[in-house]
């Protein structure tokens, strides 16, 4: 048991001494020479000590949620725990209670009345967070793949919420916000792009009601995280941690897990991090095949981007700088609008032999094409390990490339382009695509949708191929150079794709594919 009296008189303000008691090193018993950082939000106040960290839980009523008296903090603590070591069980260590003895000495888990809660976590690095290491300018794909490999992981093990009248709840969010946001009219925003906004989302939200009540009782409304954007994740070992949960409102996180994903999607894309979040939904779409989800996305881009909007002109009232919040809530609030434009759907076909950059490249054309976050990239070396059962970087024996096993990769790449298509997206599917039948029957799939379609077929010298090949790392082909060899010396049949030479660098190799691009793909 630990002790420290704080002396007072009066306690207007019981949380003054709760706070003061956390701020003293003695209460951990440290020496009194040894730093704590205080960290404060509008909702908690959180106390780094050493390798811990301590959150106390404001005795506050605000809109969206009441932490005013001590059973409500406590249930909103159990909450988080609860929640929170669903992703992180070994952040959240357990809850602790602050009591005042008799003599009115606050101590922690002792003995007297208990007169707050915290709930007790282990300590990440200061640079742990996404948020610090997109800053860094260090959030690349490799780290956008294990976040969706994660995210998807989550997902699938969230309890499942058939109940909730998902349609009625988005147009609840909606209407919350649309009047959220009128009140900063005209003072941070123009009357006419709230207004465009509004009359956008309601039509969607009408158009699509019946979609999104079906996607409520198909099982996509889960309980998820909530609040998913790069401050609510961390880096253990490399590996991304989510974390800090929506443990005060069960409404906010009883949600269709792709409008979850939208959190972190928007996230990016407002960072102009956009090739990361494309890779982020393809990755993840590869896990959850939810292809027919995409329908609802630019809906739930924009309510996130939204809610974002109204956060930073909310936080302009009180903020000393609070012009750049008043400019970022404009910002929000352009792309808020911009996530609602129609984008044509296209098909694109990227083929070639092993080692010629087709996933490259097709990664690289994706974010500019479609709508936001880009054309879904669909790489036949990830189907197969899909189709497999296994991670897409874990290598397969050779009976996983029969002609059989292929067939039923391409097979599954050509059904899920039309789902994505008919939901509104653009796509590019990635394959060697090594026979004519291969490639006609791709381009068969956008002409049944109503939609262009464009063949890219890439070159390169043999040696040039082979050593792309000996270099690969973590990559989920399992393709060598005698694989490489072989598809060279096969028959590959009348190639009518355009061709492009790709021995050069990915920016000549990139510029020459999205020059022969129709203009409405990346409008």
């Amino acid at each position: 048991m630990r002790r420290r009296r704080i002396s007072s008189t009066r306690r207007p303000d019981p949380q003054g001494d709760i706070v003061a008691f956390l701020s003293d090193p003695l209460s951990y018993g440290l020496s009194h020479d040894t730093d704590i950082a205080h960290r404060e939000t509008h909702i908690a106040h959180v106390f780094l000590v050493g390798p811990d960290a301590y959150k106390l839980k404001k005795a506050v009523k605000l809109p969206f949620l009441d932490f005013s008296t001590l059973p409500l903090r406590h249930a909103a603590c159990e909450a988080e725990l609860r929640l929170n070591r669903r992703t992180a069980p070994d952040l959240y260590v357990d809850l602790l209670a602050v009591r005042r003895g008799a003599s009115g000495d606050l101590n922690l888990d002792g003995d007297g009345e208990v007169v707050d809660w915290l709930v007790h976590m282990r300590r990440f690095a200061d640079d742990a967070l996404l948020d610090d290491v997109a800053r860094a300018g260090e959030f690349g794909l490799p780290l956008a793949r294990r976040l969706a490999d994660a995210i998807a992981a989550f997902h699938a093990d969230a309890e499942v919420l058939p109940e909730v009248d998902w349609a009625a709840e988005l147009t609840r969010t909606a209407g919350m916000n649309a009047k959220v946001i009128d009140a900063f009219v005209p003072s941070v925003f123009p009357a006419s792009d709230v207004d465009a906004l509004n009359t956008r989302l309601k039509s969607m939200l009408h158009v699509r009601r019946a979609f999104f009540s079906e996607r409520g009782r198909r099982g996509a409304v889960r309980h998820c995280h909530g609040d998913l954007h790069l401050r609510n994740i961390f880096l253990d070992d490399g590996e991304p941690r989510l974390f800090d949960a929506i443990e005060f409102d069960d409404r906010l996180a009883r949600i269709d897990v792709l409008y979850d994903m939208a959190f972190l999607l928007m996230d990016l894309w407002h960072r102009d991090l956009k090739q990361a979040a494309n890779c982020v939904l393809s990755r993840y779409l590869l896990h959850t095949r939810d292809f027919a989800g995409l329908a609802g996305l630019p809906v739930y881009l924009s309510l996130r981007a939204g809610i974002r909007a109204h956060v930073s002109a909310t936080t302009a009232r009180s903020a000393p700088d609070g012009y750049k919040f008043e400019e970022e809530a404009r910002q929000y609030l352009v792309i808020a609008r911009d996530f609602l434009t129609p984008r044509s759907p296209v098909l694109i076909g990227v083929g070639g032999v092993s080692g010629t950059g087709k996933s490259t490249i097709a990664a690289a054309l994706a974010p500019d094409i479609g709508a936001t976050p880009g054309a879904v990239c669909l790489r036949s070396d990830e189907a197969r390990k899909a189709l497999m059962g296994v991670e897409p970087e874990t290598s397969l024996p050779s009976d996983a490339y029969a002609p059989e096993v292929s067939a039923r990769v391409y097979d599954a790449l050509r059904q899920h382009a039309a789902t994505s298509l008919a939901a509104g997206a653009a796509v590019i599917v990635d394959g060697v695509h090594g026979d004519t039948e291969s490639r006609a029957k791709l381009e068969a799939v956008a002409l049944a949708a109503g939609v262009p379609f464009v063949g890219i077929w890439l070159d390169a010298p043999a040696d040039l191929l082979a050593h792309r090949i000996e270099e690969r790392v973590g990559d989920a082909s399992d393709a060598d150079v005698e694989v490489m060899r072989a598809q060279m010396r096969s028959d590959l049949g009348p190639i009518n794709w355009h061709r492009i030479a790709a021995g050069g660098s990915v920016v000549d190799t990139v510029a020459a594919a999205r020059a022969i691009l129709p203009p409405a793909a990346t409008d």
